[in-house]
């Protein structure tokens, strides 16, 4: 009887748009990381992102609230919306402790995870709308890429954290360095997170 009844299909397109402006913000991120005289300018630019990203997400809470019936299972669609959002949160969050701890230049394994990061937004911005098609084929090879860029921003982010214990980097950088690479590649575990929630789902719709 509910196949009979219309559903909204406005979730998958403000999903669409989540994710393609969590790609706008690693390709900004990946700039900064490029060009550092960029830095700050970038960096506003990111945090307006990161709002639009936040009034997406609270769009998505508010017509869940009041829809009837909905796509997918109510609690599916408010958990990838958070788990999206925090994809950009955690980004943002990390070229925050940038401007924070006042960085000048930033060094190569920063860019490496802007990379991972670019790649996984592509995977995510490629695979989000598939989710509607609820086909394991469809969405397999997507969420496979976007698992393993993240294990290749855990390798680039053990090895920026053993290099800051080589013996000279002072204290206080090391702080600071390990602080924006955990959330840099937290970030990339958010995005291993959104291919996680959207396996779920096309499993048990699917």
């Amino acid at each position: 009887m509910f196949k009979l009844i219309p559903t909204d299909e406005k979730f998958f397109e403000m999903f669409e748009r989540s994710a393609e402006l969590f790609l706008e913000g690693a390709l900004l991120l990946k700039e900064m990381a490029m060009d550092n005289s960029k830095l700050k300018e970038n960096a506003a630019k990111l945090e307006r992102l990161e709002h639009d990203a936040d009034s997406i997400t609270h769009e998505v809470l508010v017509r869940l609230d009041k829809c009837f019936i909905t796509p997918i299972d109510r609690e599916d669609i408010h958990r990838l919306a958070l788990i999206l959002d925090d994809c950009m949160d955690t980004m943002e969050a990390a070229v925050d402790h940038m401007i924070l701890y006042r960085i000048e230049t930033l060094p190569a394994p920063v860019l490496e995870l802007a990379n991972c990061l670019e790649a996984q937004a592509v995977q995510i911005v490629k695979l989000m709308p598939l989710l509607k098609s609820l086909k394991w084929d469809a969405i397999k090879s997507y969420c496979i890429e976007i698992n393993r860029l993240e294990n290749e921003a855990d390798r680039v982010t053990r090895k920026a954290l053993g290099d800051l214990f080589d013996g000279q980097t002072s204290a206080l950088d090391v702080i600071k360095w390990r602080d924006i690479y955990e959330m840099l590649e937290e970030a990339s575990d958010k995005c291993e997170d959104v291919a996680g929630v959207i396996e779920g789902i096309v499993l048990k719709h699917g």
